[in-house]
């Protein structure tokens, strides 16, 4: 037998020591690393296999006007969500369910056995107040509401283009809705219970809650009551007209910010699905390019007057009916032409050839300086989507005519912001601006402004002075020529008319089917409003801008002046009336006469009464005000007028 000495065995024992502190401490080391290193990451992982999460969606931020009215809100809307594990007795809760929600009992029971944890479905989403009283009465096992929201326009189609809609999920899809839709959305809340392996819920262990995040107010520079006066006379023109489409824009032109934009035919965004996808997704004042006639002629005008090649009283043109131009006969609208004129009456009459000559007096690049310097041919980079760019000759490729349809607005294709941003430049003092329409983000749950958007300043088109000269032209223009439509008594307004050809799918003009519009701002000698209307082939009527377009403008910039609390004055312009029209009649002041004393009055207007007794004590419309010879004026009597 082989002897093993003390030494020998000590050695073994300390060896076998070491290794069993070896795996200990491996053990250790490895228990050490899982509980603090990976416990976290485990603990979650094992949460996750535990917990079930029900989502709650954030509300969507407000979209509001100018003076903080709400255009856009979200009005309460549940979802429904099952556990299918959780539900007893799955016929019977989908048949109950199926006759709450309107769908096919069969449908709802395929939701009910599907093999995973929470079953969400279409059906289920933004439930009515009435739907989720019921669900809720029940107490179905298995059966959970989640609070969401649904999104709602109190003022139905107004603004629809700009603003958009959201779909569904609460995503923006279509308008500001979409291009603003991150900052909008907010983010989501969540309630976690815990389960078993078979989806049971764990009754000794607490529910967790998250609250959501609601998404940030979207405060506009859009006006409501400017807005809705747009929108109103775009209705009366659809329905006078029957037109194939009419749009309107109005800016502040000192800032650039848009006070209204419309566009028909429109839609209404909580039932987007009823229209065609053509429908709200044409914004026409951003979308639509075209040629735009003589509202054109105004950056014609601004250029000479700027570059001094013409006195618009002391210098003169022959209107003949046409000029000859590089072999081809531009002609002037009215047959025949206007003879001697200055070139104050030239813009005043619209004629053409005078046009045509004023760009021959500032040749190619001068006039296309100006015209890129207006921001024609570039997209305006209005905080809007589907905006287009419009199109203008290469230098290189204008001659004699092109130059001569140039100066009066023909071949050359444009859109509405561009134009009205040129105008306001033209009218302002010459500072082009970038046009906006959102005002300042507000976060919804202090109303704290958390980013004010400022006007961006572009560059300095034209001077002061030839700003203040052009308007004065303009304002003769809606006083005494072709925008006479426009003229508003106690507001200085001065404007452009427009008619323009369109082109067909062959490139050839087509016959009677013109864009009739007309651009004014007021008051002319400080404005504070921009307005551009068109109107796309009115019907039943002449189709010159003058006539279709012009009024509605006036109507326009009428109340939104007084809904902008700007007054009326004495000052300005008179109006040249000319057959058919009517002089207009200044109501004398008639408080405080009695029925005896009228007979000195009121032969150009018809009288309504009320009350009784002898003595006027109001009446309307007011004294100085002018109104349609004919016109009635209502008088109130009584027996006592109280002067103070």
């Amino acid at each position: 037998m082989k002897h093993v000495s003390h030494m020998t065995i000590r050695k073994r024992i300390v060896t076998v020591f070491f290794i069993a502190i070896t795996i200990l401490m491996v053990v250790l080391i490895r228990l050490m690393y899982v509980q603090f290193v990976k416990g976290p990451e485990l603990t979650e992982l094992a949460e996750m296999s535990w917990t079930r999460d029900i989502k709650y969606e954030a509300e969507r931020g407000r979209i509001l006007d100018r003076n903080g009215e709400v255009l856009v809100e979200n009005k309460s809307a549940p979802t429904v969500m099952i556990v299918p594990r959780q539900v007893n007795d799955k016929n019977e809760t989908a048949s109950i369910l199926a006759e709450i929600l309107e769908m096919d009992p069969e449908v709802m029971l395929g939701y009910l056995e599907q093999n995973i944890s929470i079953v969400r479905f279409s059906e289920g989403r933004k439930l009515t107040d009435e739907q989720a009283r019921k669900i809720i009465d029940l107490n179905l096992d298995g059966v959970y509401l989640a609070e969401d929201s649904k999104r709602h326009y109190p003022h139905d189609t107004l603004l629809s283009h700009v603003l958009g809609f959201s779909g569904i999920d609460n995503q923006g899809l279509v308008g500001l809705e979409l291009f603003h839709n991150q900052k909008l959305t907010g983010t989501p809340g969540r309630l976690s219970f815990y389960s078993d392996a078979k989806g049971g819920r764990l009754p000794n262990l607490s529910d967790t809650y998250q609250e959501p995040i609601d998404g940030d107010d979207l405060k506009l520079t859009i006006d409501l009551n400017v807005q809705t006066i747009v929108e109103r006379e775009l209705d009366i023109a659809e329905a006078t007209y029957q037109p194939d489409g009419a749009w309107a824009l109005a800016v502040d032109p000192n800032t650039g910010a848009i006070l209204a934009m419309a566009s028909r035919p429109t839609f209404h965004p909580e039932h987007y699905q009823k229209f065609d996808a053509e429908v709200y997704n044409r914004n026409y004042p951003i979308w639509s390019t075209y040629e735009p006639g003589s509202t054109f002629k105004i950056i014609t005008l601004a250029a000479a007057l700027e570059e001094k090649v013409i006195d618009l009283e002391k210098d003169r043109y022959f209107d003949k009916g046409h000029i000859e131009v590089g072999g081809a006969r531009l002609r002037c609208w009215k047959h025949g032409g206007h003879g001697s004129q200055t070139y104050l009456e030239v813009a005043q009459n619209s004629c053409n050839p005078g046009f045509v000559d004023l760009g021959q007096r500032l040749g190619v690049d001068n006039l296309f300086d100006y015209i890129d310097a207006f921001g024609f041919g570039v997209k305006t980079n209005v905080d809007l989507a589907g905006e287009a760019s419009g199109i203008l000759f290469s230098r290189d490729r204008v001659g004699p005519v092109e130059l001569g349809t140039t100066s009066f607005g023909q071949g050359v294709s444009v859109t509405p912001i561009q134009q009205v941003m040129a105008v306001s430049a033209a009218v302002n003092g010459g500072k082009l601006y970038q046009p906006y329409v959102v005002d300042s983000w507000i976060d919804s749950r202090t109303g704290k402004t958390i980013e004010q958007i400022e006007p961006v300043f572009k560059n300095q088109v034209i001077s002061e002075q030839t700003s203040i000269e052009l308007r004065e032209a303009l304002e003769s223009v809606v006083a005494q020529g072709t925008g006479r439509g426009a003229y508003v008594d106690g507001y200085r307004v001065g404007g452009k008319t427009g008619t323009a050809q369109k082109v067909g799918t062959d490139g050839r003009y087509l016959v009677n089917n013109y864009i009739v519009s007309f651009i004014g701002f007021a008051p002319a000698d400080d404005p504070q409003i921009v307005v551009y209307v068109a109107v796309d082939n009115p019907k039943n009527v002449s189709q010159f801008g003058g006539v279709v377009a012009a009024p509605i403008v006036g109507n326009i910039i009428e109340d939104s002046l007084q809904s902008m609390g700007v007054e009326r004055r004495k000052d300005g312009l008179d109006k040249e009336y000319r057959w058919p029209e009517q002089p207009l009649v200044e109501v004398p002041n008639l408080i405080g006469l009695t029925k005896k004393d009228l007979m000195n009055y009121l032969t150009q207007l018809s009288i309504e009464s009320v009350g009784t007794g002898d003595i006027i004590v109001e009446q309307a419309p007011g004294p100085g005000e002018k109104i349609p010879m004919g016109e009635t004026i209502r008088l109130l009597f009584g027996n006592e007028y109280n002067q103070e």
